[in-house]
């Protein structure tokens, strides 16, 4: 997936897409050789909110690989912003008018890591004014790194990814989470959960919003919805999901964009019928 061809993606001789594959590499090495082995447990939004010296330290270890080769750009990460919706809406709103600016989440699923269960992730995103241009997932424990450039397409250890080909909600897999905000983001949560539990083959809630839009893109999920997210969780999951064939709208069906919190992404083809039901049940947004 060379660059040469689209100076888009680089600056001199540096490659974007190398530098954040790189970087996701380099801190997901970190984070499994922490796994166990951690010192600090805190919590930040809520009791379900959870942060590590591992995520802290894997932040700052990204922070400094990035600002290595691209000193000028701008870096809006998990860590580096107080917890709660308000802090992270104004933390994009901030930084909006940065030419280049890298989404990181240094570690989503935090609390998968604190219980070792294997589902967590690095997620790293490049924006160009506005615009996510390219999307790097990994999964350490797996050695899955999902990998999109805008207009190139999107791969996993190197193969081509696409979308899958349920046509039809019923014969669909699809994943949601449980959102640390329990008084406003859960509740609509669960009422699109308990909707589609009847309307879909099985739901899967595994407890990383990067991966699970990963696994959309390639195929593993047909659709993938959550309420009350942040631009890390989302910003390379998305260009991985619209590069493999998918389709990523805000739950109202609006297209995305950075500051979209209230997310659905599918193989496109069970969109409207995902959004329907969605619709049917009240579950599209934080009302109170």
């Amino acid at each position: 997936m060379s660059s040469e061809t689209n100076p888009t993606f680089s600056v001199g001789s540096k490659n974007f897409t190398a530098v954040a594959i790189n970087t996701a590499s380099k801190a997901g090495e970190w984070i499994q050789s922490k796994l166990g082995d951690f010192n600090s447990l805190q919590t930040k939004y809520s009791a379900q909110d959870l942060v590590t010296e591992v995520d802290k330290g894997a932040e700052k270890m990204i922070r400094n690989l990035i600002q290595t080769h691209f000193p000028q750009h701008s870096i809006l990460g998990e860590e580096g912003v107080q917890p709660g919706p308000a802090a992270s809406q104004l933390a994009l709103q901030e930084m909006s008018g940065a030419e280049y600016l890298w989404i990181v989440d240094p570690l989503d699923g935090t609390t998968n890591f604190v219980h070792g269960f294997p589902f967590f992730s690095v997620s790293i995103a490049l924006a160009h004014k506005g615009e996510v241009i390219v999307g790097v997932v990994y999964n350490p424990l797996f050695n899955e790194l999902f990998v999109a450039e805008k207009g190139k397409g999107a791969y996993v250890k190197g193969k081509r990814m696409h979308v899958s080909q349920e046509a039809r909600l019923l014969d669909s897999l699809i994943a949601t989470g449980l959102p640390a905000d329990r008084t406003g983001a859960l509740p609509v949560n669960l009422l699109g959960l308990n909707a589609l539990s009847s309307k879909v083959r099985n739901i899967r809630v595994a407890g990383s919003a990067a991966l699970h839009l990963a696994y959309v893109a390639a195929g593993r999920l047909s659709g993938f919805w959550e309420i009350g997210l942040n631009s890390w969780d989302i910003a390379a999951g998305a260009l991985l999901v619209t590069e493999s064939g998918g389709t990523i709208t805000d739950t109202e069906g609006n297209p995305y964009h950075l500051g979209v919190r209230n997310v659905m992404a599918s193989n496109g083809l069970i969109h409207q019928e995902f959004h329907t039901e969605l619709a049917h049940a009240n579950a599209l947004k934080i009302t109170v």
